[in-house]
């Protein structure tokens, strides 16, 4: 009995131990292989014996599962019925009969808001109005920043140096510093709403005087651009920032044998594209020029006609109280070019000089007017002296009369001879840019 009792026990743990470990093994198995991927060829032999296992069970399913185990049968293609929504799930179906025109009366279409295109003949199309353009643009070919040499002393234009500063000493001694007062390349460009580039017009020059910027004095004060506009002619303006703001009359790139004609040339692009057609620029730089110098742009004028290039595109000069000097450069113009015309409205500040180059005309026998009550003609020389009560600082509003500017234009557009200009009041049946 004794002997019993411990075969018995030691059967019951071999026992355990063998529970135990069928139950660890597998466990360990399964948490050794957690987190690696699944080797193919054990998953190759796994589907094999799945498939034994199941043709050993059921043979005949088993033959059935392996012989349509096929791409088609794994991905089958989408019926007719799956591709298209049935007529409850579909748009409504419209029928030819639904295109058909109708008998009865339609209603009217309301008004398009555009007009549509059509053969049959209609009113002309009107441009919508336009406005004036005035602008300021940057240009290479302007008169500063200028590093070349002064004409009249044949030495550096900027004469003068403080540390990295560079500056120009004036006749009078002062010096203007070039990062302030030569360093303004822009240019106020002005083109009048009337304007149109297809008509026979005419780019007005502007160089102001001394102590001047564009916008506070040749744009708000003396109104120049305002004068082209009111003068009606198919005119533009060019006016060159000169020295900032400065008692100086330096002419800078203008001194340079063809400055005035690199200047029209970069002007033409820009004009072409401000007047939004790029094919203009040729229009532009071959249209006539009228010159308008006042006070200090006296010497930026005289030099533009000496050595500008294209003295012979310059059909007008205009001096405003401007006859400081360089009366040779002027005389010379004249005689040469017999049909523009030249007027110079003086006070007494001017008086002498003036009197010395009518002087100097005569002698050369040209004739010289002294009125401006007739309308310019070609080979029109003109000396206009006004009276007292008329100031040098407002001479470009009130000369002669009150906007000399314009009235230079106006005389200018009603002489055919000139060919210049077409007054837009006498053209305001044809058809505008």
């Amino acid at each position: 009995m004794r002997a019993d009792r411990t075969w018995a026990s030691g059967a019951r743990g071999r026992a355990l131990r063998i529970a135990l470990a069928s139950g660890l093994v597998p466990l360990s198995l399964t948490l050794v292989q957690c987190g690696q991927s699944p080797n193919p060829t054990a998953l190759a032999a796994s589907s094999q014996a799945n498939v034994q296992v199941v043709a050993k069970t059921n043979p005949q399913t088993a033959n059935q599962r392996v012989a349509s185990d096929t791409f088609e049968d794994r991905f089958p293609a989408p019926q007719f019925r799956e591709r298209f929504p049935s007529a409850s799930e579909s748009f409504l179906q419209r029928q030819m009969s639904d295109f058909s025109p109708k008998r009865a009366v339609q209603q009217q279409p309301e008004q398009a808001p555009y007009k549509v295109a059509s053969l049959a003949p209609q009113v002309p199309y009107q441009r919508p109005p336009r406005q004036d353009l005035t602008t300021l643009v940057s240009m290479k070919s302007s008169a500063f920043p200028y590093f070349g040499n002064n004409p009249a002393s044949d030495a550096p234009f900027l004469n003068i140096s403080k540390g990295d500063r560079r500056g120009h000493r004036s006749y009078s001694g002062r010096v203007f510093w070039q990062d302030e007062t030569y360093n303004d390349s822009r240019v106020l460009v002005h083109v009048p709403e009337h304007f149109d580039v297809r008509k026979p017009g005419v780019i007005v020059v502007f160089f102001h005087g001394n102590g001047a910027t564009l916008e506070r004095d040749v744009r708000d004060r003396q109104l120049v651009p305002q004068q082209i506009t009111d003068s009606g002619a198919n005119a533009v303006l060019l006016a060159p920032q000169m020295a900032f703001d400065a008692a100086d009359s330096s002419a800078g790139k203008f001194w340079q044998p063809g400055g005035l004609k690199r200047f029209m040339e970069e002007s033409a692009s820009h004009l072409a594209q401000l007047t939004g057609d790029p094919n203009s620029a040729r229009a532009f730089a071959n249209m006539p020029i009228v010159i308008v110098g006042y006070s200090g742009g006296f010497l930026p004028t005289a030099w533009s006609l000496e050595v500008g290039g294209i003295s012979d595109r310059v059909r007008g000069v205009v001096l405003l109280d401007a006859v400081y000097g360089e009366m040779d450069k002027f005389a010379s113009w004249i005689e040469s070019h017999r049909s523009g015309f030249f007027v110079s409205s003086y006070t007494h500040y001017t008086a002498r000089r003036d009197r010395e180059l009518m002087s100097m005309l005569k002698q050369k026998g040209i004739a010289v007017s002294e009125d401006m009550d007739g309308p310019l003609r070609p080979g029109s020389v003109v000396f206009v002296e006004t009276g007292e009560g008329i100031t040098h600082r407002d001479y470009v509003n009130r000369a002669w009369t009150q906007y000399p500017l314009k009235d230079v234009l106006v005389k200018m557009s009603a002489t055919p001879a000139l060919a210049l200009t077409r007054v837009a009041t006498t053209s305001s049946s044809a058809p505008t840019r």
